[in-house]
């Protein structure tokens, strides 16, 4: 958030009560009462050379691996190994925030945000969102966007 304010980006918070168990992302979308096609998750991959990537795409699709190597000009990725997030990228599963990660990652968020007003993304820890434009998202990561969702 600290990234949000320096850059002078307009965003909300919402907060909601999370236990140990991992959450769907239908799941948050019901307990932060938003629209789930507003609600986007945070996925990481690696290449073979164990170089970092960051997607961003709505909770209620998959991610089309082919789609994204093709995007980035990789062979192939895969996901991050979960046992490699925290330090990597700062982050714990459940929790990870395409902002503000220890460094800056290539980062693809999925063409669908562009038609949204507003998306919802993790706020770097579990049970608690960033809601902000998708344009200012795209800003303050400096992603590209593509259709990265399986059709």
């Amino acid at each position: 958030m600290r990234m949000l304010d320096r850059a002078k980006i307009n965003y909300s918070v919402n907060t909601f009560e999370i236990g140990e168990e991992h959450l769907d992302g239908e799941t948050i979308a019901e307990l932060v009462h938003a629209n789930v096609k507003d609600v986007y998750k945070t996925l990481v991959l690696e290449n073979a050379n164990h170089d970092h990537f960051v997607c961003v795409i709505p909770v209620s699709e998959t991610l089309d691996l082919k789609e994204v190597a093709h995007v980035i000009g990789e062979k192939k990725l895969n996901l991050m190994p979960m046992d490699d997030l925290k330090k990597v990228t700062g982050y714990i599963r459940g929790g990870c925030s395409p902002i503000g990660m220890k460094h800056s990652f290539p980062t693809i968020i999925d063409e669908s945000a562009l038609s949204r007003d507003k998306i919802n993304v993790s706020g770097g820890q579990r049970g608690m969102q960033i809601i902000l434009e998708p344009n200012d998202l795209i800003a303050v990561t400096q992603a590209q966007t593509a259709r990265i969702t399986q059709h």
